[in-house]
């Protein structure tokens, strides 16, 4: 079973939700001009924060799971360990949706640039916090 700290799920898994809140505060302006969704703007509801929140904490288990599982110990091994998992994943799906989906590429920059600070921080955190 993967050595896993809960606090550190825990502290990921808000600051993940408040790296996701600030990045998309910063880019906001230029996902609406890529995004009719994001064009329509307004604050989120109460649902949609819950389930963000969920999606944190799971993503959160997961890498604390993985960087228990492959021995990452510090924020060395979580950096590389996060750009690996971003290059593998997200880069992966975000590439494939403009190839076959015609997704725009200024809006899989942004989502694939919230992945990969995400990804960082969080598994630095849950490397770091073991």
């Amino acid at each position: 079973m993967p050595d896993i700290n809960l606090a550190a799920v825990l502290v990921g898994t808000f600051v993940c939700l408040a790296l996701g809140a600030g990045y998309y505060a910063v880019l906001g302006g230029q996902l609406a001009k890529v995004s009719e969704a994001a064009a329509q703007g307004g604050q989120p509801q109460a649902w949609q924060v819950a389930g963000e929140l969920l999606r944190c904490l799971v993503l959160t288990s997961v890498l604390a799971g993985v960087a228990s599982a492959v021995g990452a110990d510090g924020v060395g091994d979580g950096v590389l360990l996060a750009v690996a998992l971003w290059v593998g994943f997200p880069l992966v799906l975000w590439t494939g949706a403009m190839l076959h989906e015609r997704t725009p590429w200024k809006l899989a920059a942004i989502h694939a640039g919230d992945w990969l600070v995400k990804l960082i921080v969080v598994t630095a955190i849950v490397s770091v916090w073991r």
